[in-house]
C-alpha cells in the first residue's frame, strides 16, 4: 500500500481534508494530529475499518479505542447515558485533552468497546482534526498512530516513520502541543475515575467533580489477567526499544543514583538543570526543568524517540512529581519502563 503524506496542512479549508475523508468514509486509515498526540483514525461506526487500526498499529484486541467527534451534540449516537457531570465537564474542558468514558450506545461496534459496555468519547482541540471529523461525516476512533508498544507520535514524521505502507493518508500538522495523551475518566458507575492523566489533570477533575478516584494501573502495573477499561492501561506502552529504569524521588538524590549507574554506553534522560552534571555518557537527553512538567510532556515522546536511533545499552530516567501534568508525565515513564523503578526516598 503507498501511503499518501499531506505535507503542512492549510487549516481547515485545506482540500486535502475532503480527500482524507473521503478515505475514511470508504473504510481507509488517515493519521491526523491532535492537540495531544498523532492519531491513527477509522470510521468508528464500521468494524472492519476499525479492525484495520488493529492490524495496522499490531494492537491488543481488548485494548479500547476512543471515539473523536467535532461538536457535543454528536456525542447522543453514542452513548446510552448522558449525566449531567458529563456535560460539565464537555462545558468546562471541550474541545481539549479530555476522554471520557460512558455506557455505549448499541450502535458502537464491539471492535472500539474492545468487548466492553462502555465508550471513551473525546472532542478535541485541533482545527485539522475537528475539520476532518466534521467532513466525514462520522465519529472517528483512533488511538495514537504508532506502532504498539513505542512511543506515541507528537509530528508527522513519527507517523509515517511507523505506519508507511500501512494505511492511506498521513496529515501533518506540525507539532503536538499537549505531548502526552488526553486524560480519561470514567463516568460509567459510582464515584468518577481517573482511568489516565493526561492535559487535564486530576486538580481540575477535582474541583468540577469533587472526589475522583485514581484507578491503580496509574501507578502499578496491571495482572495479565486484568481487563483494560481504557487505552494505555495495561500494556507496555510508549517504550524505547533500550530497557529503560526509572529513578524517582528528591531530584538531586536521583541524578547522583543515575550518575552512579550509567555507563558510557547508556542513555540518560534528566531535569535540564541537571543536563550538564552527566559525564559518564555522551547520550544525556534534557526534557524540561523540574519546575516545568508541561514542558517535559511536549518533550518526553521525542526524547525516547531519539534513543532509537542511537547504540544506547539502557536508558535511566529522572520522574517529575505526580501533581499536575507531572502525573501524565510519571505515568508514560513508568510504562516506558515497563515498571523497572529504583526509590532513593
Amino acid at each position: 500500500m503507498q501511503t499518501q503524506f499531506f505535507a503542512h496542512i492549510n487549516g481547515e479549508s485545506d482540500p486535502r481534508i475532503s480527500e482524507a475523508a473521503e478515505i475514511i468514509r470508504s473504510g481507509g486509515l488517515v493519521a491526523f494530529p491532535t492537540e495531544t498526540v498523532y492519531g491513527l483514525g477509522a470510521n468508528a461506526l464500521d468494524p472492519d475499518a476499525v479492525k484495520r487500526i488493529f492490524a495496522a498499529k499490531g494492537r491488543p484486541a481488548d485494548n479500547p479505542l476512543i471515539a473523536h467527534i467535532s461538536e457535543f451534540e454528536e456525542i447522543r449516537r453514542l452513548v446510552s447515558a448522558l449525566p449531567p457531570e458529563a456535560e460539565a465537564l464537555a462545558k468546562a474542558f471541550w474541545p481539549g485533552p479530555l476522554t471520557i468514558i460512558l455506557p455505549a450506545a448499541p450502535s458502537v461496534p464491539k471492535e472500539v468497546t474492545a468487548g466492553l459496555p462502555t465508550v471513551g468519547v473525546r472532542l478535541p482541540a485541533n482545527d485539522i482534526a475537528l475539520a476532518l471529523i466534521k467532513a466525514s461525516g462520522v465519529p472517528i476512533a483512533a488511538p495514537s498512530a504508532n506502532s504498539s508498544g513505542k512511543p506515541s507520535p507528537t509530528t508527522a514524521m513519527h507517523v509515517y516513520d511507523d505506519m508507511c505502507g500501512r494505511i492511506e493518508a498521513v496529515l501533518d500538522g506540525g507539532r503536538s502541543g499537549v505531548g502526552v495523551e488526553s486524560t480519561i475518566v470514567s463516568l460509567a458507575g459510582g464515584t468518577p475515575k481517573l482511568l489516565r492523566p493526561g492535559g487535564i489533570s486530576l486538580e481540575q477533575l477535582e474541583s468540577l467533580l469533587g472526589k475522583v478516584e485514581v484507578d491503580k494501573a496509574v501507578r502499578e502495573k496491571l495482572g495479565d489477567n486484568e481487563k483494560p477499561l481504557a487505552p494505555g492501561m495495561k500494556y507496555r506502552h510508549y517504550a524505547p526499544k533500550a530497557p529503560m529504569t526509572l529513578v524517582v524521588g528528591d531530584p538531586e538524590k536521583t541524578i547522583k543514583r543515575i550518575m552512579e549507574l550509567a555507563g558510557p554506553n547508556d542513555g540518560v534522560i534528566c531535569f535540564d538543570e541537571y543536563f550538564f552534571r552527566i559525564t559518564e555518557t555522551p547520550y544525556v537527553r534534557g526534557f524540561g526543568h523540574s519546575s516545568h512538567p508541561e514542558e517535559q510532556a511536549k518533550r518526553l515522546f521525542r526524547i525516547l524517540r531519539s534513543f532509537d536511533c542511537l547504540p544506547v545499552e539502557q536508558i535511566y530516567s529522572q520522574c517529575p512529581e505526580e501533581k499536575g501534568i507531572g502525573l501524565a508525565v510519571a505515568n508514560r515513564l513508568k510504562k516506558a519502563a515497563g515498571f523497572s523503578i529504583i526509590s532513593v526516598d
